[in-house]
């Protein structure tokens, strides 16, 4: 079995006619096809389209035959998106069943030629000979080699060139980063762990990535410019494999503006809504906004933008793989699902107000159309930045690194020995206890005043009551030693010693 490899699996075969005559050819290749339980989508004087059922094995290819020069040009072609690059030996075998049927097929014919050929004669005569050109692969037939993926043409223009943009900018970024990186490394290699993340998460917010903190203060252009910021090689690989697919199959459909408004809208709504579940990280990548074409693509599906006989290839395609995306962001580590889900739903949407035909009351405008869409993505990604609270994440993790830092200071005079002279137990005690948790007081007293998430206002409440009850322990402990030289602790100071210990270890 032969396998097809590339970005679009296809087996495709030159047969020289000779003194076959075409319309003959086109006949036996018909009956052929309707025998293989094909579903023939299109059939004039230089050539057909057919589509194999869907299956298990296969969600559809595409069969076509175009006459030209004295050739007769077959080529099956997988549909949607393939993975892992090759067809699996699809195309390969549909080859074989054809060729196979089209023997059978000439033999069996060969006594009712006249009326076969009537019948074909009458069948072309309506059909629409230009439809090779608005067929579902149409664009994609064009793309001769893997350098025409990058360079504009006629139902390809915006795809190539946010492709080339986003390219260039992970170039640019990932040299930046390594001059960074090794800037930091020279300079900054003593410099302690949380001061080294804090700066070269800075650095990153430099490169325009979505933060909601960011976002909240006012920097609302991160939620255009985090759809061209990705954070690998196999990141910005698969994304723009995707997004040239789509590209393919739907910009000429849609035409160029309309793909890329609904792209930069649809990851707008999609890093919106990832503030909603991202506190504290940054988002990057053009993910939210390639899932926006995938609900575009299913829009027009759903609208019979595509010949009937591909919709539904093209349908289960989309849905297969819109679903996996899905899935796996559901499961995945450090995967912004929230993007993919908002983008998805709202790249659908979008393309519903823009080409939805709403038949006899009227064509509504173009620029009604766009406005109406504009308005719901800024009521949408407004609403979100407008009621969402900004949660003083930092400040807490710094006051709480403070907060621990004092604490350390406590482990010495919890394990004082008794023969040590009274006045050494009192400086221990004042500077290794007093000093350290009177300070902790003065950060509870600023960690009350920060609006904090959920859970870190859990771990606020906790060292809130840690801070007093290791206060009211080491006070009491001075008040033991300063009254009683022996170091015997009275029952209180036990017991504020105890509350202090099951709350630090609880």
């Amino acid at each position: 079995m032969s396998i097809s490899w590339g970005y679009s699996p296809k087996t495709e075969k030159f047969i020289p006619l000779g003194d076959f005559p075409v319309d003959k050819y086109l006949i036996v290749a018909q009956q052929a096809i309707e025998n293989l339980g094909w579903k023939l989508s299109h059939i004039s004087v230089t050539g057909l389209i057919a589509y194999t059922p869907i299956s298990f094995q296969s969600y559809s290819e595409e069969i076509s035959i175009r006459i030209h020069g004295g050739f007769a040009v077959i080529k099956s072609e997988c549909v949607g998106i393939q993975m892992l690059f090759n067809d699996y030996g699809k195309n390969e075998v549909n080859f074989e069943k054809f060729f196979h049927e089209f023997e059978y097929v000439e033999f069996h014919l060969k006594d009712i030629w006249d009326e076969r050929l009537g019948k074909f004669r009458t069948e072309i005569a309506g059909q629409d000979d230009t439809y090779f050109e608005k067929a579902p692969l149409a664009t994609k037939n064009k793309i001769k080699n893997i350098l025409y993926l990058f360079f504009p043409q006629k139902g390809y223009t915006v795809t190539p060139i946010l492709v080339l943009i986003n390219i260039i900018y992970f170039l640019l970024i990932s040299f930046l980063t390594a001059l960074y990186f090794r800037y930091l490394l020279a300079n900054q290699a003593h410099a302690e762990g949380d001061i080294f993340v804090q700066k070269v998460k800075d650095f990153s917010l430099n490169l325009g990535v979505n933060n909601r903190n960011a976002v909240l203060d006012g920097a609302y252009w991160r939620l255009i410019t985090y759809q061209f910021v990705h954070g690998s090689i196999s990141h910005i690989f698969f994304n723009m494999y995707a997004l040239i697919y789509l590209g393919l199959m739907i910009e000429n459909k849609l035409g160029w503006k309309k793909f890329l408004f609904i792209y930069i809208l649809s990851g707008i709504c999609g890093g919106s809504l990832s503030l909603i579940f991202h506190q504290e990280n940054v988002m990057m990548g053009a993910s939210g906004a390639i899932m926006g074409l995938y609900g575009a693509f299913l829009a027009l599906l759903l609208n019979k933008t595509f010949e009937p006989k591909a919709t539904q290839a093209l349908l289960i395609s989309t849905l297969i793989v819109s679903a996996l995306i899905l899935i796996n962001g559901a499961f995945g580590i450090k995967i912004d699902n929230a993007a993919h889900i908002g983008g998805f739903f709202c790249g659908f949407v979008l393309c519903c107000i823009l080409v939805y035909s709403f038949g006899n009351e009227g064509e509504i405008k173009n620029c009604v159309r766009y406005s109406v869409s504009a308005l719901l993505i800024l009521l949408f990604s407004g609403g979100i930045v407008r009621f969402s609270s900004k949660y003083q994440t930092e400040e807490f993790n710094k006051l709480n690194n403070e907060f621990n830092s004092n604490l350390e200071y406590l482990k010495p005079i919890t394990d004082l020995k008794v023969d040590l002279p009274k006045d050494i137990k009192l400086i221990s005690i004042k500077e290794d206890g007093i000093r350290p948790t009177e300070k902790n007081l003065e950060i509870i007293k600023q960690m009350e005043g920060l609006n904090l998430k959920k859970e870190d206002a859990k771990e606020r409440d906790r060292k809130i009551e840690l801070g007093r009850a290791s206060y009211q322990a080491v006070m009491l402990m001075y008040r033991d030693i300063k009254g009683d030289s022996t170091f015997k602790y009275s029952k209180q100071t036990s017991k504020a010693l105890n509350k202090m210990f099951t709350i630090l270890y609880e």
